[in-house]
């Protein structure tokens, strides 16, 4: 897969080795080929803490609690739309998709309470990111939530990541 994404990874937590952010990205990848995002975007991920997470989400969203993942994307998409080639940033030529943080505390307790691998919470974490900066939405018990879970799964499945991984 070609690397045509910018897609910085930082951490301020301990534990998030060259490997890991390697594998974050190859996810991001693969979630934005699956989904048609075949023009170079850029993507900035942030590895944290409960605490940070919980700061932004006050912050941000006026939410007070940590989650295991927040997304701010960039532009208002709805499934299967994309941005235009318009869009991208002059000085870059990248589409700016926007920001995913990720408690790394929530993944690894969401691993154990799911009984699957650290590696799995997160890929989970980060496809789920990625659709929610495609447009993708979970709030509704119906069509949409059945919609992303189905993309979700399809995703994981493509880098054979199966819930027991």
């Amino acid at each position: 897969m070609a690397k045509r994404h910018y897609i910085p990874v930082t951490a301020d937590v301990p534990g998030i080795s060259e490997d890991r952010r390697a594998f974050i990205r190859k996810v991001i990848r693969t979630a934005l080929a699956a989904e048609g995002v075949d023009f170079p975007c850029e993507v900035d991920v942030l590895i944290t803490d409960d605490e940070a997470i919980h700061q932004v989400n006050l912050d941000m969203r006026g939410v007070d609690r940590a989650t295991d993942v927040l997304s701010f994307p960039e532009f208002d998409l709805t499934p299967g739309q994309l941005p235009e080639a318009e869009d991208a940033d002059p000085g870059t030529g990248l589409v700016p998709l926007g920001d995913m943080v990720i408690s790394w505390e929530h993944v690894t307790a969401q691993a154990k309470e799911y009984g699957h691998s650290n590696r799995r919470e997160l890929a989970y974490l980060v496809v789920h990111s990625v659709l929610h900066l495609l447009g993708y939405d979970h709030l509704d018990e119906g069509p949409q939530k059945k919609q992303m879970r189905a993309r979700e799964e399809a995703i994981l499945a493509e880098l054979g990541i199966t819930r027991g991984a």
